[in-house]
């Protein structure tokens, strides 16, 4: 389906993890924001969020729900993702040292929970110039990093010298929590992503 750069509708995958403050987020940066749980859920939509979680559950269902092939799919064909934490582990190409099925949608290696465990989880600023001069509130909670980033991909910011946000194309990845932050930046540059897109779409 074509993209209405005018009235976009995001849909949040709601099989595990943070759906709810990723809801509430969208709706709060004046965007329509619905669950996606089936094929027939993600038809309805011009754009996904994969929240955190745990990712090899989420692979699991996403299987069973025979939602991983659509997803793939519709992502290759143009319509923006934002993985976060775990859904950046989901959406990267693979796993450091797992053998664990991914969506192979960004060219990057991540490594779960290299951050730490949950009680090493931590809130730090982050410099992230495609966001603004201020820094972002960002937030850690078993958080994986980013080893490797193929030539496609741009990194967009960086902890202890690991990227922890990237792009590649129509497709963003962050490792920290963006929607717990009360932050709404990079919220909108996902959503100024999905306009671009739907300008394209509607030029095309």
């Amino acid at each position: 389906m074509g993209i209405n750069p005018s009235t976009p509708r995001v849909g949040i995958l709601a099989l595990q993890g943070d759906v709810v403050e990723h809801l509430a987020a969208m709706r709060s940066a004046e965007v329509e924001a619905v669950e996606v749980k089936n094929s027939r859920d993600l038809t309805g939509v011009d754009a996904l969020v994969i929240p955190g979680g745990e990712s090899t559950t989420v692979m699991k269902l996403l299987n069973r729900f025979s939602l991983d092939r659509p997803i793939v799919a519709r992502v290759r064909a143009g319509m923006p993702l934002w993985g976060t934490c775990m859904g950046m582990i989901v959406a990267a190409r693979e796993v450091a040292d797992v053998a664990q099925p991914t969506l192979n949608l960004i060219d990057v290696t991540v490594r779960r929970n290299a951050f730490g465990r949950q009680n090493e989880s931590a809130e730090m600023d982050l410099s992230i110039a495609v966001l603004g001069e201020a820094p972002f509130p960002a937030i850690f909670i078993r958080a994986p990093w980013i080893e490797r980033c193929g030539p496609g991909v741009e990194l967009l910011a960086q902890r202890d010298g690991h990227g922890v946000m990237v792009r590649q194309n129509n497709v963003l990845a962050t490792s920290f929590h963006p929607e717990l932050a009360g932050d709404l930046r990079v919220h909108r540059y996902f959503l100024d992503m999905l306009v671009k897109q739907g300008k394209k779409t509607a030029a095309a």
